[in-house]
């Protein structure tokens, strides 16, 4: 089993102090809504400028917009599988899997680090638009809307997993997946806002 975090910590209701200075300390933490409202706002732009200044037909659009936010769920997996989910065989590969990842399987219900600070959000929108533009041209204009729709879904469902109580109806597999893989097997249920890939790619928490 990869390391990750203190799997047997007693309280898991703390917050890890990250930077000694208090600037880079502040800057580290953020509401979830930060980058939901930012994504968003990215997305209705981005939509707006494929619909009113390219000749793709909207159905067509609409497609790639679904291609985009099913291409996130799959880059959701194999990021927290095997990016956030390294083996930290290095002191420096230990550093940053602790710092990216490692620190929240420590402290699950620290709110304020459920998601990236917004600078890096902001950043990561523009290097993915950047990247769909180059491979995609006209087309990234639907395609990133959809990206980052599941990027907001994921952030959404990754909040509200950890700050409440599961519902009692189908999106319950949502929290029983991701508590498997926070306090009984993290090498199982990667998937966040979507179990899909853990189906396909055999990672299913075993029924006991």
């Amino acid at each position: 089993m990869k390391k990750i975090g203190r799997l047997d910590r007693p309280d898991n209701f703390g917050s890890a102090q990250m930077f000694s200075n208090p600037f880079l300390e502040k800057i580290s933490r953020t509401h979830i809504l930060v980058p939901i409202t930012l994504f968003l706002g990215i997305s209705s732009v981005s939509f707006y400028y494929a619909v009113t200044s390219t000749s793709i037909g909207i159905g067509l659009g609409i497609a790639v917009l679904l291609i985009g936010l099913i291409a996130f769920t799959f880059v959701e997996y194999m990021m927290h599988k095997h990016f956030f989910h390294m083996e930290p065989d290095t002191p420096i590969k230990d550093k940053l899997q602790y710092t990216v990842h490692g620190v929240h399987h420590d402290y699950p219900k620290d709110k304020d680090r459920l998601a990236m600070p917004p600078f890096v959000s902001a950043a990561y929108a523009a290097i993915f638009y950047l990247v769909f533009n180059l491979v995609m041209g006209d087309f990234a204009l639907y395609f990133l809307p959809g990206f980052l729709l599941g990027y907001t879904a994921y952030l959404g469902v990754h909040y509200i997993v950890h700050a409440y109580n599961p519902p009692k109806n189908f999106l319950k597999v949502l929290w029983v997946n991701h508590a498997i893989h926070h306090y009984k097997d993290p090498d199982t249920s990667f998937g966040v806002s979507s179990p899909l890939w853990d189906y396909l790619l055999g990672t299913m928490p075993k029924k006991d």
